[in-house]
């Protein structure tokens, strides 16, 4: 990325201009900023924020601790939502000069991926299995490393991030600029699908896209704090996810000829299996043919079977007309929606298979403009190199090759990256660190992007 001696700032470069701090070198600025992020007490905020259970669909308790927090700190927070329990936490500093100033938006979600635990399941997890993993929903440090889903995604980056707008304060650091500290539900999903409706099976519209429209801000730029072991994206997935029905014959089970081949069985329940062997041929043919290469990252559009359902259980005696495969599949920037229509189409009739391909919710991917984000990535990599983590890199194509919330932020235009700590069983360092970058970037944003630089 950017060349020259971190400490003296004036060899960073934002675009057309340079930053020239009137009282600090941006070294200065990192010792203070370090010497103002108190490591216990980020530890403690990591465990106590990450062991309140937070499974998608159930995100307020966490989003009322957040708040009471931002509060406490006075950081002037509101809740803002659709939908009463699932609400947008939005803190707010800064604010000296803005008319020299940038303004910088820090998002984190609330939900963590794991089981339901419901009867639901039964349908996805053995008995034994990933489902009794405490992981999913409680946090632990052991041995100077965290441990637990909720850390790696995403409350680990979001205590982070209050932790160094924390120590921007307490070090006395002005922000001409207004700094937002955002946390959203709804990353992760779910989606409404099929008799899934109503408030808990929202998706991402309530979180950073809801909060983008409503929730009283005004970004230059956004960073979506996730861990992408230090590197930087600003390049994301999207995906479509689909429901492919097959059509078959329910025949009476005693009158029933069991054919030679699969392909020639009547049931859609049998019919399924040489369309599953169809559908896994185009899918490994489809994420090479739409890798995208980019200045903010490769994305690797990823597609699999995410569920199957055919026929009724309770009325036995005769196979099932219809049997339908559930789809998700990956987009990248480039791609459009109805050209995997026509893809998915294709191949049930290259196959012979009688069916309809109906697609059931479609979330675009984004990249931001590689000029209008680069002011952003030259702040995260100035402050990185002063804080001792070495040049800026991109990170590994898996970040740029899933959904994260700076896909919304692109997609209405304000130049957004995915950018954080270790992914994976970040030590107490690697949030340390994290928490004084994010601080550092952030008073170099809010303080030295000037008008007209693109």
């Amino acid at each position: 990325m950017t060349q020259g001696t971190p400490d003296g700032f004036e060899a960073l470069k934002l675009g057309a201009g340079a930053f020239k701090p009137k009282d600090l070198t941006l070294g200065e600025v990192v010792a203070l900023i370090r010497a103002n992020v108190d490591r216990q007490e980020l530890i403690d905020l990591i465990l106590e924020l990450c062991n309140i259970r937070s499974l998608p669909g159930f995100e307020k308790d966490a989003g009322d601790f957040v708040y009471a927090w931002m509060e406490k700190e006075g950081m002037a927070p509101k809740r803002v939502g659709m939908v009463p329990d699932r609400f947008n936490v939005i803190g707010r500093m800064g604010g000296a000069d803005p008319a020299n100033g940038r303004n910088l938006l820090f998002t984190s979600h609330l939900d963590t991926e794991a089981p339901q635990y419901n009867w639901r399941d039964s349908w996805k997890y053995r008995p034994g299995g990933a489902v009794c993993d405490p992981g999913w929903i409680r946090a632990e440090l052991k041995d100077g490393v965290f441990l637990g889903h909720p850390v790696e995604n995403d409350r680990g980056p979001m205590a982070c991030f209050l932790i160094g707008a924390k120590a921007l304060r307490k070090a006395g650091l002005t922000l001409n600029g207004h700094l937002y500290l955002t946390a959203c539900p709804a990353e992760i999903g779910p989606e409404h699908v099929e008799e899934f409706q109503g408030p808990i099976y929202h998706g991402k519209e309530i979180g950073a896209q809801y909060m983008m429209t409503h929730g009283g801000v005004a970004p230059d730029f956004a960073v979506a704090a996730e861990g992408t072991d230090f590197g930087i994206s600003w390049v994301a997935c999207g995906y479509a996810n689909y429901r492919i029905d097959i059509y078959g014959e329910d025949v009476f089970t005693p009158l029933l000829t069991h054919p030679p081949r699969l392909k020639d069985h009547p049931s859609a329940l049998v019919l399924v299996a040489p369309l599953i062997e169809a559908v896994q041929r185009w899918a490994a043919d489809y994420e090479k043919r739409h890798v995208y290469r980019g200045a903010g990252g490769t994305a690797v559009p990823k597609a699999q079977i995410i569920a199957i359902r055919g026929g009724d259980p309770h009325i036995m005696g005769g196979g099932s007309e219809v049997c339908s495969l559930y789809l998700e599949v990956g987009l990248t920037p480039a791609q459009a929606i109805a050209d995997v229509q026509r893809e998915l189409e294709a191949v049930l009739a290259e196959e012979r298979f009688e069916g309809k391909v109906e697609p059931l919710v479609y979330r675009q991917g984004f990249a931001a403009e590689e000029g209008k984000v680069r002011p952003l990535a030259d702040a995260i990599d100035a402050a990185g190199r002063s804080s001792g983590k070495g040049a800026l890199e991109l990170g590994h194509s898996v970040y740029s090759s899933m959904w994260r919330d700076h896909n919304v932020f692109n997609m209405f235009g304000i130049p957004a990256a995915t950018y954080g700590p270790r992914r994976f069983k970040p030590t107490v360092d690697d949030m340390a660190d994290a928490a004084v970058i994010y601080a550092a970037a952030a008073w170099l944003v809010c303080n030295g992007i000037r008008e007209g630089i693109e």
